[in-house]
């Protein structure tokens, strides 16, 4: 079988209009006609939601720190069903990764890492402010860097003038890399932004739209797209992941799991929701802000996002705060990062669920990393000693007034053992972001405690 051609979009950096160019790029090629598969390399959720937008299709994470190497081809095969081209957008600067003692090139988790393992060519977005002739050595470093990461052409952002672009466009053309489209400085767009990055594409709402459009309309005229079709390609051998196949035979009943959804919980990865629905798991979605609890919820599950920012919404909501508590009495409950603020018994001074003794606050302290961790108790998704990589990505803390056992225990940066989270009853909650493809056995345990454990029907 075939493989989707795919084409990488990197940057030497952060900063250098990588998601404008790479959402514009999925929004144009869209509108061209074409099927696009949308991917972030790394555990970022933001980027996809815009992803998504320009797509018509979910955003999906490619990500080898999580996933492992070998799933990446897999995902990647899954994602792309259906599609004609994909479009990859990475992290940071191409060769950036997770930074480990073994010092790997490609780092683990870097953009180049996810172009080697899907043999797919890199298309190099490079911000042009300050820069003349010598844009033709660092196209050449990034080209000749690796042997297993092919650079095949050029982006270039943030051009000053039709001179300052003739320069540039010389000095990639002698290393042998062509510019496949310039985007002047007056029309380079930037994405609002928070604490954490971008805001959210749901929260955005329809600026999110037409910030969506702006970015196909600004590719669409300073981009060559037949020069990208051109040189897309990949090759993954084997089949494409699925979540049947990992999950097993469904669990009876059709437990209904409540997802946590609107403003404040938007993180989640695309194939948590597959795998629950092989598992024989009925999605329910609602808004901890404006709703409560769908009927007959047998566990309940919030993701991430940034229930900070609405704080005062959700402490009003007492409805569902308190259906919240009473259901964490019984059924099972799995919170990630936000999800864990939600739970406590208040969050910046509001009063949120309750389910867990203590403060939850915002700080100016960014907890940020992949973390190796080990569960440390027995929950509705892991055994003790069960290991996974996770990913922490916040700005809140908590403090619990009430001893509780951790969700996880992990080797801290100072060389001394950190713990994170709380499991209590059947709840299991804690900053660590996990990916479910990575775990199908934690999404099944999840579902199968959710029929045997949910509220009568």
């Amino acid at each position: 079988m075939s493989t989707v051609p795919a084409v990488i979009v990197a940057a030497p950096s952060s900063g250098s209009g990588k998601t404008t160019i790479a959402t514009g790029l999925i929004g144009a090629l869209r509108r061209a006609g074409h099927r696009v598969a949308p991917f972030k390399v790394g555990p970022d959720f933001i980027d996809p939601g815009y992803h998504g937008l320009a797509a018509g299709r979910p955003g999906r994470n490619l990500d080898p720190v999580l996933v492992g190497e070998d799933l990446i081809g897999p995902l990647f095969r899954h994602g792309a069903c259906d599609a004609d081209i994909a479009v990859v957008e990475g992290v940071m600067g191409l060769f950036d990764g997770r930074i480990d003692e073994h010092l790997l090139t490609p780092a683990r988790g870097s953009t180049a890492q996810v172009a080697a393992l899907l043999r797919a060519p890199v298309l190099m977005v490079i911000d042009a402010r300050g820069q003349s002739q010598s844009i033709g050595a660092a196209v050449q470093g990034f080209s000749t860097f690796h042997r297993d990461v092919r650079v095949t052409g050029v982006i270039l952002n943030r051009v000053g003038s039709v001179r300052h672009e003739q320069v540039l466009r010389q000095a990639c053309d002698a290393v042998g890399v062509p510019v496949l489209g310039a985007v002047p400085r007056a029309e380079a767009l930037s994405l609002p932004s928070r604490h954490l990055g971008l805001v959210t594409a749901t929260e955005h709402g329809a600026r999110a739209r037409d910030a969506v459009q702006a970015m196909t309309d600004l590719v669409a005229r300073h981009v060559d797209l037949g020069a990208v079709l051109a040189l897309a390609g990949a090759s993954v051998p084997g089949p494409a992941w699925s979540p049947e196949d990992v999950i097993g035979a469904p669990v009876p009943g059709r437990p209904v799991v409540a997802v946590a959804a609107g403003r404040a919980f938007t993180f989640g990865y695309a194939e948590r929701d597959e795998l629950l629905r092989a598992a024989g798991a009925q999605i329910a979605e609602f808004d901890p802000i404006t709703g409560t609890l769908p009927p007959d919820t047998s566990a309940l599950l919030l993701p991430g996002g940034f229930p900070e920012q609405y704080a005062a919404e959700l402490a009003a909501n007492i409805a569902v705060r308190e259906e919240i508590s009473l259901l964490a009495r019984r059924a099972p409950v799995h919170a990630e990062c936000g999800g864990l603020t939600y739970l406590m018994s208040d969050l910046d001074g509001h009063p949120m669920c309750g389910v867990l003794a203590g403060t939850a606050r915002f700080t100016s302290r960014l907890t940020l990393g992949y973390r190796d961790a080990v569960a440390a108790a027995d929950s509705p998704l892991f055994d003790t000693g069960q290991r996974a990589t996770g990913h922490e990505f916040h700005r809140t803390a908590v403090q619990f007034s009430e001893a509780v056992r951790p969700a996880w225990l992990f080797s801290a940066a100072d060389g001394g053992r950190g713990a994170d989270g709380a499991v209590q009853r059947a709840v299991h909650a804690s900053y660590l972001h996990t990916h479910p493809a990575a775990h199908p056995q934690s999404v099944r345990r999840f579902a199968e405690r959710a029929a045997v454990l949910g509220l009568p029907r």
